[in-house]
């Protein structure tokens, strides 16, 4: 296992030091190689349940959409929609892990957080704006519910989750005011550390049961 880890380590900083300074060839190369390695180190998991799968998936549909980004831009959508079902998938898995409990402020916050995300990128969005609309609805769902899994289950198991889904959700984010309202310095670097932390601390909850 430790072998696994640390080629996900590595490939992943080569992936980041990529999107900073490096090449374009480089990024192509190396993200979905570390996507491969990470999907290959949650599946030596020592624990499986039903649910854990879902995680995998998760991790699959991401290569998909992965892939759909580097095709031109009438591909965008079926990316999103990947992208999509990946946080569909880890939603699902992080509400088999819940009670019947609800914690207001977390889910407010989030509104507010999604009002004023999609208030900042809503006239550049153009025909793209129903489905990233959804997309980003769907990313506050998973961040919600790994909040309120941590908040009244407060675990190293569901603050991994938790870390992993706002990382995700942070990732999106600075994707997508960077992309569609304004560039600035180290924006694909800092995407892309986020966007590969997230994945690794959620695939990284399959690791302790």
């Amino acid at each position: 296992m430790i072998w696994s880890f640390l080629a996900v380590l590595f490939s992943g900083w080569l992936y980041v030091d990529a999107s900073y300074r490096g090449p374009q060839w480089q990024r192509w190369l190396f993200k979905p190689v570390t996507l491969l390695l990470l999907l290959a180190w949650a599946w030596q998991a020592p624990t499986r349940n039903p649910t854990d799968y879902l995680i995998l998936l998760g991790l699959l549909a991401t290569m998909v959409g992965d892939a759909l980004t580097l095709l031109p831009r009438q591909r965008m959508m079926y990316a999103l929609g990947a992208f999509f079902l990946a946080h569909l998938l880890y939603t699902i898995n992080f509400a088999s892990h819940m009670t019947m409990s609800f914690f207001w402020p977390i889910p407010l916050t989030l509104l507010i957080v999604g009002i004023v995300w999609i208030g900042v990128i809503w006239s550049r969005l153009e025909e793209l704006r129903w489905p990233v609309c959804t997309f980003i609805g769907m990313t506050l769902v998973m961040n919600w519910l790994a909040a309120e899994l941590y908040y009244f289950r407060p675990t190293d198991y569901s603050f991994s989750l938790m870390a992993g889904a706002t990382l995700l959700t942070l990732a999106n984010l600075v994707w997508f005011i960077s992309h569609y309202r304004k560039r600035f310095t180290a924006d694909n670097a800092i995407v892309a550390a986020c966007y590969f932390a997230g994945h690794f601390m959620v695939a990284r909850s399959l690791w302790l049961y």
